[in-house]
């Protein structure tokens, strides 16, 4: 069967909050958090200008665990995965969408200082 397509993301950027780890009913874990990456330009009148993106990363199993475990807010992080939209409705059936990266590699590239890992 021949690929067509190519769903793949790396992005290295920083973290901005603990990891929130979670397990299924049937124990499997998961670890939700967001990472932001940045960019910096400077305009015709040599005025810097940043724009900040926000990413959702979602990982399963033993990067779950890693994740959770060694993860904190600030960090310098690589991630590696595809992207995955999903929708759903609300309690009050509201129609919602997301749009999350789901992470097949995940390395630390940065300790925060001061905290104790």
């Amino acid at each position: 069967m021949e690929k067509t397509s190519i769903n793949k993301i790396i992005l290295v950027g920083r973290l901005g909050g603990k990891p929130i780890s979670r397990y299924t009913q049937q124990g499997r874990a998961s670890a939700t958090f967001s990472v932001a990456t940045n960019e910096m330009w400077k305009d015709k009148n040599n005025k810097q200008h940043e724009h900040v993106e926000w990413h959702q990363i979602i990982c399963w199993d033993k990067l779950a665990d890693f994740a959770g475990q060694y993860l904190q807010k600030g960090q310098l992080v690589y991630v590696e995965g595809s992207i995955r939209s999903r929708a759903w409705k609300d309690k009050g059936g509201l129609e919602k969408k997301t749009v999350e990266i789901f992470c097949v590699k995940l390395t630390l590239l940065e300790r925060v200082a001061g905290k104790q890992q």
